[in-house]
């Protein structure tokens, strides 16, 4: 799902929210990893960003990651704040098992950003659908 326009607050906002999930459960599989560079590639973040936000966030903290994330979503419109949580949402089932850490840290993020749940939900359901549609 792409956001417009890309504004480095939700790249990297975005970014922020999907390294404290695909390290949620301590083991950051081959899948999430898939994911990442999809998401990556979804969202044109260019690779200097990427660099620069792993180079800024190894020496930090969960609770101050998040902070950093939540600040940055919140400077972004409500569209793209959905975008990015049904990225995490889709990001937390890449590896078919929903950690609990997984799922609280998407339940915190909902309510720090104020984005309902359904909406998600739905949404993500919606990106599914279309992706696995088969024309004939």
């Amino acid at each position: 799902m792409k956001a417009t326009p890309h504004p480095l607050n939700y790249h990297l906002g975005l970014l922020h929210f999907a390294h404290l999930l695909v390290n949620a459960d301590g083991f950051v599989d081959q899948r999430e990893k898939n994911v990442i560079l999809e998401l990556q590639q979804e969202e044109q973040i260019p690779d200097f960003v990427m660099r620069a936000f792993y180079n800024t966030v190894k020496n930090k903290k969960e609770r101050e990651i998040f902070k950093q994330g939540v600040d940055l979503l919140n400077q972004c419109t409500d569209e793209e704040k959905l975008c990015a949580l049904v990225h995490l949402y889709c990001l937390a089932e890449a590896d078919s098992l929903m950690h609990v850490k997984e799922v609280r840290l998407l339940l915190y993020s909902l309510k720090a950003t104020t984005v309902d749940f359904d909406d998600v939900v739905m949404t993500a359901m919606l990106l599914k659908a279309q992706k696995n549609k088969v024309f004939y």
